[in-house]
């Protein structure tokens, strides 16, 4: 993008909408993204901030009025200056508390977008951290009225599992101009910020107020980091941010902004959802879109419900991609007709793993044996579509080459060199050497016999009368002469048809095999993450358990106990992976019935050829 877009538009109404070009943008975009928002009062410079951000001068508008600039949520995506084949998306933000606008409403669901579309959040604000700083993210303690993780979680349950889907937090302190000191000692911006968090006695209903605040704060954002920026420039040049050159900014702001640039292009991570599934850009249209809908229909947004309709939505498009790269891939390497049933065989395994791959790429774990069971049913159907292809082109070859055979055949039958005594044991001879000269010719394909033996049978009333009108030929030989190339080539054809059809067996089995694999292994990568995402929320609550115990409120840490062993709880579940095993018990069971079809198939195959 060369400037940035709204994405989310801001009615005169306040009613949010989603401006469809941004989408477009986002789902052109199949990289994972990594998904930087800004928010703040207004007028504040967090316009600024972010174009350093981008490395541009201008493109986020700067105002050098009272009047606020942006309005909505703004974006503009960038390759990411230090990963590659990764999107960076800034997000700039409505700036909170606008006199213009007097619907507080309104400032929190924009916030509320921020927060839940990004992967860093950044909470601009001037000044110090203060009351008035503070009263600014007042929003974040109302996020239970608006958001619920589960459908019919509580708002004590929902806030305990926020942290599982929001951001890293950082505050960027502006204008900034105290000494970094605490009792006489130096202090770092985050050890200042962690002291501002600080839990206050008291219990007055304005300090439990503030207390709910801070401990919403310190509960939400596990990963805080604070920076402390001075004034860019002189009093006057403010007005005029974008014309300045790098050197008429003041060398302290700038290496604090260097910083905080170098921090989050460094730092910040790639947009996940819980079980760390990467966030492509075209998944985050779908949550910006699904987002502002629930806003819009009901007024609550339900984080589970959004990721699941986000989930069903992937994965029918896992499927529909891996489908096409499987199809692609035939296509490209596939040359008909193939010698064997092995050799198509061979092409379909290893398109079939690189479809394979390509879904469990893509593909979220929620239901994915589903889905994937979906899958093997319609890459099977595409091979079988490819086998019939392949059988067709074999069997127009295979015609052609008798066609060009018998064409001598046809020429001494009009002469009548067939029509003499003893004429059915030659034309049986040069029969046989048609079949000779047709089993040398090359390239024929799997159903080489099939078609000899169809056009053996077509010509078998001919062979009869030829030995009919040959008196040298007792009556028992006239049959026996008549009918044996017919029941060689019939022979020949069974054992080809018994051979393509065990090898088929064999693709599907080794196919079965396969998708159990890659199953068994996702769920296994899964339930690592799954253990490693449990642990960390369990270490930062038990971090949040000891810091309120130093601060002396026994009764929140107690509370925060009793959630640390529902955590714990919940991770002896994952460890015993109930969870796991119920779609590979799924496969296991397809592949016992397989294996079973695969034992009777044969055995039909040779009674029929007894036959």
């Amino acid at each position: 993008m060369q400037e940035p877009l709204c994405l989310v538009q801001n009615g005169a109404d306040g009613v949010l909408s989603p401006n469809p070009a941004a989408l477009e943008v986002l789902r052109g975009i199949g990289q994972p993204v990594v998904v930087v928002a800004i928010a703040g009062p207004y007028r504040t410079g967090k316009s600024f901030l972010m174009n350093r951000l981008a490395q541009r001068r201008t493109g986020f508008p700067l105002g050098h009025t009272v009047q606020p600039q942006t309005k909505g949520i703004w974006m503009w995506c960038l390759p990411h200056p230090y990963r590659p084949d990764t999107t960076l998306v800034l997000l700039d933000t409505e700036g909170l508390g606008d006199p213009y606008k007097g619907d507080s409403c309104n400032d929190a669901w924009i916030f509320t977008l921020a927060l839940l579309l990004s992967s860093t959040l950044v909470f601009n604000s001037v000044g110090t951290i203060d009351q008035q700083a503070l009263q600014h993210l007042g929003v974040v303690t109302a996020l239970t009225e608006r958001v619920q993780v589960g459908a019919e979680d509580d708002s004590d349950t929902a806030a305990a599992n926020f942290v599982r889907f929001f951001p890293g937090f950082i505050w960027a302190m502006r204008d900034f101009v105290l000494e970094l000191s605490l009792d006489g000692q130096s202090i770092t911006a985050d050890e200042y910020l962690e002291h501002a968090l600080r839990l206050q006695p008291g219990s007055s209903r304005v300090v439990q107020e503030q207390n709910e605040l801070r401990h919403c704060l310190r509960d939400f954002f596990p990963e805080r980091k604070c920076f402390v920026l001075p004034r860019p420039a002189e009093a006057e040049a403010m007005t005029r941010l974008e014309e300045l050159d790098e050197g008429q900014l003041r060398p302290g702001f700038l290496r604090q902004a260097d910083a905080f640039c170098r921090h989050i292009w460094d730092k910040a991570p790639v947009k996940a959802l819980p079980g760390r599934q990467a966030v492509t850009g075209s998944m985050l249209a779908s949550l910006a879109e699904k987002y502002v809908a629930a806003i819009a229909s009901s007024g609550v947004l339900c984080l589970e419900s959004t990721v699941t309709a986000l989930a069903a939505a992937e994965n029918t498009a896992a499927v529909a991609a891996a489908v096409a790269e499987y199809q692609q891939g035939m296509e490209r390497e596939l040359k008909l007709p193939t010698a064997s049933q092995e050799a198509l065989g061979d092409v379909h395994q290893r398109c079939e793993h690189r479809a394979l791959a390509l879904f469990m790429e893509r593909a979220f774990t929620h239901n994915i044996h589903q889905y994937q069971e979906q899958l093997m049913h319609e890459l099977e159907a595409a091979k079988e579509e490819f086998c019939r292809r392949n059988e067709a082109a074999s069997a127009e070859r295979c015609r052609a080459v008798l066609r060009e055979l018998w064409q001598d055949v046809e020429q001494r039958l009009d002469r009548g060199e067939y029509a003499v005594l003893g004429g059915s044991r030659r034309f049986q001879e040069r029969l046989r050497e048609l079949m000779e000269e047709y089993d040398r010719r090359p390239g024929k394909g799997v159903k080489a016999a099939a078609v000899l033996e169809e056009f053996l049978r077509e010509r078998e009333v001919l062979a009869r009368a030829l030995c009919a009108a040959d008196q040298q030929l007792s009556e028992c030989e006239r049959e026996r002469v008549a009918s044996e190339a017919v029941a060689a080539a019939a022979v020949a054809a069974a054992k080809e048809a018994e051979e393509a059809a065990e090898a088929r067996l064999e693709e599907q089995r080794r196919s079965f095999e396969k998708h159990k694999q890659d199953l068994e292994e996702r769920m296994q990568r899964e339930q690592q993450a799954m253990l490693e995402e449990q642990q960390r929320i369990i270490a930062h609550k038990q971090k949040e358990q000891e810091a309120l115990l130093k601060e002396g409120f026994k009764e929140e840490a107690e509370k925060l106990k009793e959630q640390i062993k529902k955590l714990e709880k919940e991770k002896e579940g994952i460890v015993q992976g109930s969870w796991i095993q119920n779609p590979l018990h799924l496969f296991s069971t397809v592949i016992g019935l397989w294996g079973l079809w695969r034992a009777v198939v044969p055995v039909v195959l040779r009674l029929l050829r007894l036959v």
